[in-house]
This record gives structure tokens, sequence and C-alpha cells, in this order.
């Protein structure tokens, strides 16, 4: 790809999404939403693979889709109240319009058949922009329209992304779909308290994207597309697959690392809602998820499972410190003593 095209790209990236989250009327927001949808297109289809038009197709496809649902919710409800202010929803058929519009662009469940796919055929850093950067604009679309959506259909389809997100990603061998599966998991903690504590939402999302950025980073050095790659990668730069087997466990929400804290904060949360069946359910579910993190590490840098690979064992080089990685696996790992500050914020 031309420098001049991935420049191109990004900046319209940057571009749509500022736009996104600080406009307040409905048709910038879609504008916002039409221009990442359009940058990013290039970046997912730049390898010219089979595998990687097909994905191409299938997001637009999706997301044209859900973007033709959001101005046409915006349009009902302007047509009802005169309003095109985003937090001025209030029609129903509206709300549930851009319900479905913002699960679609998210991946939420039932709306994540698409998501694993595309980001099989993405490159690694286009799929890291795909599950962190792409996924803010509907976030904050759910942000500021919190008040207005149907708290039962958002934990009905947050409670569903959690289970299908565990449940799906137990038998994948692509590392790239698992991460995906990985996501539409982390989406259900995410939808499931913006109802109550919208601030909490952002804050899941935005160590959400810490960690995972530190896993997709390490993954793209050291070259891993699946598993029988990554037992033998260890070879290479074992302090970094040790750094990669802490990130996955923090990745998986286990104390005493930075990913417990927004699951502990959302448990808490539900709790104080009287919502303590909802937030077993979620809990219990988010061992699916912990079962293929766990085999992440444990095929990443404990030992070599039991069974034969095709790939040989690469010599240990001595390579550069990258310090982006390490400044964010360090933030991955140890940020979980911040708890007490975050919990005084008002």
């Amino acid at each position: 790809m031309s420098p001049y095209t991935k420049l191109i790209s990004m900046l319209s990236l940057l571009m749509g999404t500022t736009i996104t989250i600080s406009s307040n009327h409905w048709v910038l927001a879609w504008t916002g939403l039409e221009l990442n949808t359009l940058a990013i297109i290039p970046l997912i289809s730049k390898s010219h693979h089979p595998r990687a038009i097909e994905a191409t197709i299938k997001y637009f496809l999706v997301q044209a889709a859900a973007s033709a649902l959001v101005l046409f919710s915006s349009m009902t409800n302007a047509w009802f109240t005169g309003q095109w202010d985003i937090t001025q929803l209030t029609h129903p058929t509206s709300c549930l319009l851009l319900t479905t519009a913002v699960a679609m662009k998210l991946g939420l469940v039932p709306f994540h058949f698409w998501f694993p796919e595309v980001l099989q055929g993405s490159p690694m850093t286009t799929a890291l922009l795909l599950s962190t950067m792409m996924k803010f604009p509907p976030i904050t679309l759910l942000y500021l329209t919190f008040h207005s959506l149907n708290p039962t259909l958002l934990t009905t389809m947050a409670i569903a992304s959690a289970a299908f997100g565990g449940w799906l990603g137990l038998n994948q061998t692509q590392i790239r779909k698992i991460l995906a599966f990985s996501s539409i998991a982390h989406l259900g903690w995410m939808t499931i308290i913006i109802i109550y504590n919208p601030k909490l939402t952002l804050l899941t999302f935005y160590l959400y994207t810490l960690m995972t950025t530190t896993v997709f980073l390490t993954l793209n050095t050291t070259k891993v597309l699946k598993l029988s790659t990554m037992m033998t990668s260890w070879t290479k730069t074992p302090t970094l697959n040790a750094m990669l087997m802490l990130t996955l466990l923090s990745l998986a929400g286990l104390p005493p690392l930075t990913g417990f804290l927004p699951k502990w904060f959302i448990i808490q949360e539900l709790t104080k809602q009287e919502m303590t069946a909802t937030a077993t359910i979620i809990a219990i579910l988010s061992l699916l998820g912990l079962f293929f993190y766990l085999r992440l590490a444990y095929y990443s840098t404990i030992t070599l499972p039991p069974n034969s690979t095709n790939h040989m064992k690469q010599w240990y080089i001595n390579k550069t410190t990258n310090f982006h990685i390490a400044a964010l696996t360090s933030l991955s790992i140890l940020t979980l003593p911040l708890a007490p500050m975050i919990l005084t914020i008002p």
C-alpha cells in the first residue's frame, strides 16, 4: 500500500471518530460513522488475498446496513419529536432501531456473525483497529442515548454476547478469531452496565483497549497467527512471551492483574442495583473465556502441548526492545492498585 494512501486512511479514521464522538446532531454522527467505514476498507483489503477481499465485502455490507439503520432511526425520531439532538432520542421505535444498529456496528449477539470472519481476513494491525478504535464511536452513541434504551433488551444481548463469545472461542485455533470472540464477550460486559453506570462502560472499554493493543502488538512482533506457531515462538523471544502470558491472564480478568478491575466494578455495581442473579450469570459465563485465555497462556510460555507440530523451533535471537510494548504491558498488568482512586471519582 502506498504511504500516501495509508496516511489518508489513518487521518480519515481519526477524523471520522472525532466527528462522531463530538457531535450532537444525528447527521454529523452518521457522517463520522461513514467516514470510518470508508477509511478502514483499504486497510482491510490491502493484502489482495481472496480472504481479505471477502472480509472487506462482509464488513462493508454490515456497516452500510447499520449506518442506514442509524439514519432511519434518527429520521423517525425527528419526524415524531422535531429533534435532531442525539440526547433527545425518545421515540420507542427509534430507540429499538438504534439499539439494533449499534449492536451491528459493535458485533453484539445476535449480530456477531461478521466480526470473527472480518478479523480473520485482516492484517494484524488492521484487526487491532477493528477491535479497538472502530468500537469507540458506536459505544459513544450508546453512552449519549443510554437513558432512552431498553434495559431488558440490552441485558439480554449482553448476557448472550458473554455466553456466545466464550462458547464459540473454545474450539478455535486461529489467534485472530479467538481475539474476536474475546472482544464479543467483553462487549457483553460493557453493554450490561451502560444503563446503570455509563462511565464504568467507558472505563471498561479503555482498559480492554489497553490490554488488547498489548496482545495484538506482541503477536505482531512475534509473527504468530495460530496456536501451532505460538507453541514454538517462546524460543525466539522468551521474555516477551512471558509478558504475553501475563497480559492474556489479565485480559481473562484474573486478580491481581489489571483485567480484574472492570469486572470487579461491574459486579459491584450490578449488586448495588439489586441484580445479583445477573451478576452471577455473567461472572460464571466469563469462565468460558477464561478457558481459552488459559490455553493461549499455556501455549505461549508454560510448556509445549503433548501433540506434534510441523513448525520447527526457532533459534533464540536478540531483538531490540520495543518501548511501546513494554509500557503497554506494564499498564496491562499492574494497574489494579489504582482501584481505590478510581472509586473516588464522581
